[in-house]
């Protein structure tokens, strides 16, 4: 049974642990968020959605916001370890560049549109969203430069910049491609982003 059939057999009412609960609301409101919107979503459309009552979901979040915000900090951390991951897979730096474009083509395909919450908010204009948003963007760089910068010997400003490009192109391309119906198998379209980048980052240091 999906997390989805099991959030909509359990009965209203049913007790859960403390844990348990949160992660039931968490999923959800994801649900929701995702198929409406931020704006469009109501407290009432996540909690039936969960087969709670409001005032259990207010017991958890004290507002819509809180609960969204709960939900891209979860998102973010999730797609910053998936990059870390990438470049700990491997010491050959061409892997390291497939493996780590290969994370975001993952994130953005995975079927609950968590990469929605993260790249496509329409809550932007949300300081507290705004920041979490930069930060996994600068975060996930940040990892890429910090390999960038050991193997090309790079200052670290201009490893930096080169590792914005790479985790721009990924996050663009990867979303461009699910947006298009992935008429291109995930594999074939990640490999031809990743020899793209490699071509390209393989070039450093300019001598």
């Amino acid at each position: 049974m999906t997390a989805i059939e099991q959030t909509e057999a359990r009965p209203r009412g049913t007790r859960l642990p403390r844990r348990a609960r949160r992660n039931q609301l968490l999923g959800a409101a994801q649900e929701v968020f995702v198929a409406q919107g931020y704006h469009a979503a109501a407290m009432d459309d996540i909690a039936d959605r969960a087969g709670v009552s409001k005032p259990v979901l207010y017991q958890h979040f004290p507002g819509k916001l809180d609960l969204y915000l709960a939900l891209l900090d979860q998102h973010c951390d999730a797609l910053l370890q998936a990059v870390r991951a990438a470049l700990a897979s491997t010491t050959d730096n061409k892997q390291r560049v497939a493996a780590t474009m290969d994370a975001y083509f993952g994130f953005v395909e995975d079927e609950g549109g968590a990469f929605r919450l993260v790249f496509e908010s329409d809550l932007t204009n949300e300081p507290a969203v705004r920041e979490r948003v930069d930060k996994v963007s600068l975060d996930c760089a940040d990892a890429v430069s910090e390999v960038i910068s050991e193997d090309t010997k790079l200052p670290r400003e201009q490893a930096m910049l080169l590792a914005v490009g790479l985790c721009g192109m990924a996050q663009i391309t990867a979303r461009y491609w699910l947006g298009a119906g992935q008429k291109i198998p995930r594999d074939t379209a990640s490999k031809l982003i990743s020899s793209l980048s490699w071509r390209g980052i393989a070039g450093f240091p300019i001598q």
